[in-house]
């Protein structure tokens, strides 16, 4: 943990360290049994009851991958790439779409590996495809992707042309739609957390607002949607960025950089908060036709050195062409590489845009079918986020499933109100991507009505849950907690009894007063501690084990609840009669 101060101090960070740089390898390693990746030298004219087991196989590649599975035809199990001939690739092509039907998947073509070694007259070749089919329980495979970067480096500008599918004039004109506020239009500067979607069909092809006239079109006749959330880049905004993180749960995050200002203003908090919170981030390096290439490598190495940092530790990877796209999708969610994938784009000519794109097609989710299916079958609770007040219908609530999953009927709890009480209600309608539907699962974000609620009864940091979750000692509302901390910066002499700073834990933003710091007298840049805090105006729903992060001023830090302090005021307050 000490060594994300790196980020946060730019003080000679990372000078020490060289860049790393990472080139395809001739051989890829071993197949492993888990994960949606599968190796196959050749599928030439399986009997049936080989082909029945193919398609097993196909069928168990796919659960392990939600939807997505990647095949490499012409490589043996240790991962050695053999190939094959042209007569050969098109018969086990042809055995792969029988099987992708068979399920009622399709396949896109990835990458195409050509291996002639030196006194060889015949090509052979690798190929790559991805398999994907939409679960049946799903009308979409969903991503979030949170976007960050400095003011004035292009995120909106990016989003806009990635999502409505035109080039931007060099002016601004991408980034006009995604504006909520007259004054973020006037400045040119995002202050507000703003959501856009991008889709990819079964083939792969790019499903956005340049084919489309609605989002509810682009979700119909998309198989995997990417759900951008546009996070403020001005230092003024930073609690609304940060909230950003922690509410809305990202399963992935976007880093955008300027090539022609470099690593600047906010880059390194916004990189150390990615890191900190265990987002996984690749980096888009835009205005490649505002820079020479010098000035763009420069900004480059810069990054380099800062991702090889002890504070990062990640391996930089530049995504050059289609093959690279592809091979840092896959490796992009393996923990054990730790790979940061560097796109280096243009939103005026459109260079490099493709392999975005690609990117984005390819990576697969984040957790795995059984950390997805352990979610799901615990007990529903629904974090709040956001509160619309919509005319004839009433108050509709935003925010993410984290657990379990919810139903239109189901019956709910929903608190804790400003004095402690829970409420019992039910589910009336649930929309996600403004798409009426009768289900949400753990992990998916939607908008929810309730019976017989209004406003008051709402607020960011709401809980909707089961009424037979049990509220207990790791999960429950309250006004004390204790975290173990470890703080990032500090200005003077760090934080002590009496402190007061913004505590940002998933959907919750609230002051808290230090109460106690256990043992120590107070806590500085660098050092770690038990801390108790108190919430100044209201409890929260609180659950142990989640991550906190500590904002005020210059001061940073970041640590995970450790235990809830229940008054006997709270307990007789958990609920309240049904209305």
């Amino acid at each position: 943990m000490e060594a994300l101060l790196e980020l946060f101090d730019p003080a000679d960070s990372g000078q020490r360290l060289s860049s790393v740089t990472t080139s395809t390898p001739k051989n890829l390693p071993p197949e492993v049994e888990e994960g949606n990746v599968e190796y196959k030298l050749k599928l030439l004219n399986p009997n049936p009851s080989r082909f029945e087991h193919l398609v097993t196989q196909m069928k168990w590649r796919l659960q392990e991958g939600q939807g997505e599975a990647i095949y490499k035809i012409g490589v043996t199990d240790c991962g050695f790439l053999r190939g094959l001939s042209e007569q050969e690739m098109e018969d086990s092509i042809a055995t792969l779409k029988k099987m992708a039907e068979r399920l009622g998947a399709a396949l896109t073509y990835l990458d195409t590996t050509v291996i002639q070694e030196d006194g060889e007259t015949a090509r052979r070749s690798v190929r790559e495809v991805l398999v994907r089919k939409v679960p049946d329980n799903q009308q979409f495979l969903d991503l979030r992707l949170a976007v960050l970067g400095p003011m004035e480096a292009g995120k909106s500008t990016l989003l806009g042309v990635l999502t409505q599918g035109e080039l931007d004039n060099g002016r601004g004109k991408a980034r006009l739609n995604l504006f909520r506020h007259l004054h973020e239009i006037q400045s040119g500067r995002t202050s507000s957390i703003s959501h856009e979607i991008l889709g990819f069909d079964s083939k792969g092809e790019v499903v956005n607002y340049s084919k489309c006239v609605s989002a509810e079109e682009i979700c119909e006749r998309s198989s995997k949607l990417v759900s951008f959330i546009d996070l403020a880049g001005h230092q003024k905004y930073m609690k609304t960025t940060i909230f950003g993180l922690t509410a809305h749960r990202p399963d992935f995050a976007m880093l955008v950089i300027g090539a022609n200002s470099g690593i600047v203003g906010t880059t390194r908090e916004h990189l150390g908060f990615c890191i900190a919170l265990q987002v996984p981030t690749f980096v888009v390096v835009t205005k490649a036709d505002l820079c020479s290439r010098q000035q763009m490598n420069r900004t480059v190495e810069q990054l380099e050195l800062i991702l090889s940092s002890a504070g990062c530790r990640k391996v930089a990877f530049k995504v050059k062409n289609e093959s690279d796209a592809c091979t840092a999708a896959q490796r992009f969610t393996e923990k054990q590489c730790g790979i940061a994938p560097i796109f280096q784009v243009s939103c005026v000519t459109g260079e490099n845009l493709d392999l975005l794109y690609k990117f984005l097609n390819t990576v697969p989710p984040l957790h795995s079918s059984h950390s997805q299916e352990s979610l799901e079958q615990q007990l529903a609770e629904f974090h709040v986020d956001e509160l619309f007040n919509v005319p004839e219908v009433g108050t509709v609530v935003g925010g993410i499933l984290t657990r379990g999953v919810a139903q239109v009927g189901d019956r709910v709890l929903v608190g804790p109100s400003e004095t402690g009480e829970f409420c019992e209600t039910k589910v009336a309608t649930i929309r996600r991507n403004r798409t009426p539907c009768t289900l949400v699962r753990a992990g998916q974000t939607a908008t929810v009505t309730l019976d017989h609620t209004k406003h008051a009864d709402f607020r960011k940091g709401t809980v909707i849950f089961s009424p037979r979750l049990t509220l207990n000692e790791t999960c429950n509302s309250c006004f004390e907690f204790i975290v173990k901390l470890h703080i990032l910066t500090s200005s003077g002499s760090g934080i002590k009894r009496g402190f007061q700073g913004t505590v940002f834990v998933a959907s919750c933003k609230q002051n808290a007063d230090v109460v106690e710091i256990v043992g120590k007298e107070s806590l500085s840049a660098g050092e770690s501690g038990f801390v108790r805090f108190n919430f100044l105006k209201h409890p929260e729903f609180l659950r142990v084990g989640t991550r906190v992060l500590l904002q005020e001023g210059m001061t940073r830090g970041i640590g995970e609840i450790i235990q809830l302090i229940v008054g006997e005021e709270e307990r007789t307050k958990q609920r309240k009669p049904s209305r």
